[in-house]
């Protein structure tokens, strides 16, 4: 004997539409700002890369204008040398601090920079971000969106503190500081 055919009803129907909707809608806004957050880590790399990156073209700088850059035989500021130590007020280009105007823009001859305090108020954004040659298109596509900031103060007259500040897209901000030796 045949078993007669059953359908689905109009109210079964709906009532599956309606289910599969409310349980669709709550997964979406759970997996939604998930979705968002998602690129945070790798952002947080890209700003780590830059800012150790620049943190070491800073570091391998001497300590001040006025230090011998050929052996340590004296350092500015202390007894028997010629110059004294950089005043802070005086941080940035060199060219600046002589009141003239930097070749090519205050910020575009990095390779110019000499001394530490030379990257004070150094602020990059987007395609102002460059490698020290200022030559290499791949960063100004990897760099779009990122915004950096660089302070250099005294942090004791034998240390200047430098201070690298990095915005990403998202609007992290990742600070790195070290400090540069007179010595």
């Amino acid at each position: 004997m045949l078993k007669p055919i059953r359908g689905v009803t109009l109210i079964e129907l709906i009532t599956g539409i309606v289910v599969l909707a409310i349980s669709l809608s709550l997964i979406t806004s759970v997996l939604g700002p998930l979705s968002i957050k998602s690129a945070d880590p790798w952002h947080q790399v890209r700003a780590a890369e830059l800012g150790h990156s620049l943190m070491n073209e800073i570091l391998g700088k001497s300590f001040d204008e006025h230090s011998n850059r050929s052996g340590s035989l004296w350092r500015c500021g202390e007894a028997g040398a010629p110059d004294d130590c950089t005043d802070q007020a005086d941080f940035g280009p060199d060219c600046l601090n002589g009141g003239s105007t930097c070749p090519g823009g205050p910020f575009e001859q990095r390779s110019q920079f000499d001394d530490v305090d030379d990257f004070h108020a150094l602020n990059l954004s987007g395609n102002q971000i460059s490698n020290i040659f200022g030559n290499d298109p791949r960063m100004v596509d990897i760099y779009r969106s990122y915004q950096l900031q660089i302070s250099v103060s005294y942090d004791n007259p034998l240390t200047k503190r430098i201070l690298i500040s990095v915005t990403t897209p998202t609007g992290d901000l990742i600070e790195f500081s070290a400090l540069k030796g007179n010595w």
